[in-house]
């Protein structure tokens, strides 16, 4: 136990700089005679540690110094390098490269458990290059540009202060400040063009991000009672949870909270005539409005 809290020590020293021997108690839950002995332990094994006082004083590291790898466990350094193989699976190459390096460092074999393919950004170069663009924007904390289409219709320039992109469902989103709206927007990378990295940039702050909700988008939602035909049976179990359906002789039931607006007719059009809505009566009505449209535009 003692071993893990020194450890945690030195990294809590890393990343925040200098703190004092009760922020330390009070960070590990224990007394401040137990943190100045455990200070002793670290620099009896050569961590550069010291203490200075006065106002303005505290504990702290040797500037620049490098944790050496030795303090790595061997499954530390193996779930890094799996981190960084499951992110070289949406970063290419250059991710690639440091897993190799780190790899040889830690002298430990490089592990190939994941592959992501999302064909759609692979084979749009144009938007897999917004993508990249936006991610340098995010790390180099630069204002960004764009123009957006909204669920109105239009194309608005917006100004970003991009924090985090964000894969939800089978979208990426990217999360920043508006500086339009004044107010913390998702953006859908599919609807937005013309970017520009502006050379202004902004400081962040964690306290400044709000937490994200769980769901992208706030929709009013309806529960729908659907059937479904046996063809498409590979569908309702990919898209649906088992819980909501029942698998009654000829045909697959499902009950299911569904956005009630446009998406989700447009949804349940893409089964064709293998789906029936069963209830509410409204979502009935209104598609078979929509079928009727439809066939309109084929009469002759």
């Amino acid at each position: 136990m003692q071993m893990n809290r020194l450890f945690q020590i030195v990294y809590y020293l890393l990343e925040n700089g200098t703190c004092t021997a009760p922020e330390l108690a009070e960070k590990f839950e224990v007394s401040v005679r137990t943190i100045y002995r455990d200070l002793d332990t670290l620099s009896a094994a050569d961590i550069p540690i010291y203490a200075t006082q006065g106002k303005g004083g505290g504990i702290s590291l040797l500037a620049n110094y490098i944790l050496e790898k030795s303090l790595l466990s061997e499954k530390e350094k193996e779930q890094m390098l799996m981190a960084l193989q499951g992110m070289s699976a949406t970063e290419g190459e250059n991710t690639d490269e440091l897993c190799s390096k780190l790899s040889a460092l830690f002298q430990m074999k490089h592990i190939d458990w994941i592959e992501v393919d999302f064909s759609d950004w692979v084979t749009n170069t144009a938007k897999q290059d917004m993508f990249y663009e936006i991610k340098k924007a995010i790390f180099d904390r630069h204002v960004i540009s764009f123009s957006y289409f909204n669920n109105k219709g239009f194309w608005i320039s917006r100004s970003v202060k991009p924090i985090k992109l964000i894969f939800k469902s089978k979208d990426w989103y990217l999360y920043g400040f508006c500086l339009l709206r004044n107010q913390h927007r998702f953006f859908k990378l599919t609807r937005m063009k013309d970017l520009i990295i502006s050379a202004d940039t902004f400081i962040l702050e964690p306290s400044d991000i709000p937490k994200i909700k769980k769901e992208i988008q706030n929709y009013n939602t309806v529960s729908v009672n659907l059937k479904f035909s046996p063809q498409v049976a590979f569908r309702v179990y990919d898209e649906f949870t088992e819980s909501v359906i029942t698998d009654c002789e000829h045909y697959l039931y499902v009950t299911a909270t569904l956005p009630d607006n446009d998406i989700m007719y447009t949804y349940l059009l893409t089964f064709g005539n293998c789906v029936e809505v069963l209830a509410p009566e409204y979502v009935r009505t209104r598609i078979m409005e929509k079928l009727n449209l439809i066939l309109e535009k084929y009469k002759t």
